[in-house]
């Protein structure tokens, strides 16, 4: 019955984002289009329910090649293979609402753990592997607020640490905790707090919102 109505829901907020936004989203196409390298959606294979590939939709931020330049496919702050235009979408987290595309298709939920490429999923323990594709990825979710700035972790990295090593060592562990916490814990309430909070932390980008609302969150084992 969860997954029923949560499916419901989904496509009836994925209409209304699309509505209620549209006036907002043409701007930022035609901007997109005028500027950068021209082209307005970046389109990525991502791991998805059941461990199938699916193309997850964004606004363009980065440069056509950048999953073969520098880091591949970790961000770091003021990346060079980052647009002007991608920068105040990526702060704002508005290069995200094209997903709703995908809401809409039924790759993703609005909640769910982050779908990921196969290097930072690969980076995950087997045994999270195989226990988070039994869930359908989401637009935004408990590791996707707690994690929202991982630039800034990755700014502050241990000096002469390779940012790959760093994800494998420090982000990932933490972060496949969350996303078991979220497995066990999912409801509607669950939900609506998430998305409450992702609200909020975009508007509010150093509230502790997270730590307040969930606090039987896993510890972290490091401070990253």
């Amino acid at each position: 019955m969860y997954s029923v109505v949560k499916r419901f829901f989904d496509i009836i907020l994925a209409l209304v984002v699309l509505l209620v936004l549209s006036p907002v989203l043409i701007p930022i196409m035609i901007g997109l289009k005028l500027t950068g390298e021209g082209y307005i959606f970046y389109f990525q294979k991502r791991i998805g329910y059941k461990k199938e590939y699916f193309d997850m939709w964004k606004f363009a931020t980065m440069l056509k090649d950048s999953p073969n330049i520098g880091t591949g496919s970790i961000t770091l702050r003021n990346d060079p293979r980052v647009t002007p235009m991608g920068g105040f979408l990526r702060k704002t987290k508005i290069n995200e609402l094209p997903q709703v595309v995908n809401v809409l298709k039924g790759d993703i939920s609005i909640v769910g753990p982050r779908p990921l490429v196969d290097k930072t999923f690969n980076a995950y323990s087997d045994s999270v592997q195989k226990k988070i594709v039994r869930l359908k990825p989401g637009i935004t979710g408990i590791g996707s607020i707690v994690f929202r700035d991982e630039e800034k972790l990755f700014e502050n990295r241990p000096e002469g640490k390779d940012a790959h090593e760093f994800y494998q060592e420090e982000i990932a562990p933490y972060k496949g905790a969350l996303e078991m916490w979220y497995l066990e814990n999912q409801s509607f309430m669950t939900d609506l707090k998430i998305i409450l909070s992702t609200a909020w932390v975009i508007l509010n980008s150093s509230s502790n919102i997270v730590q307040k609302w969930f606090k039987d969150l896993p510890e972290m084992k490091s401070k990253i």
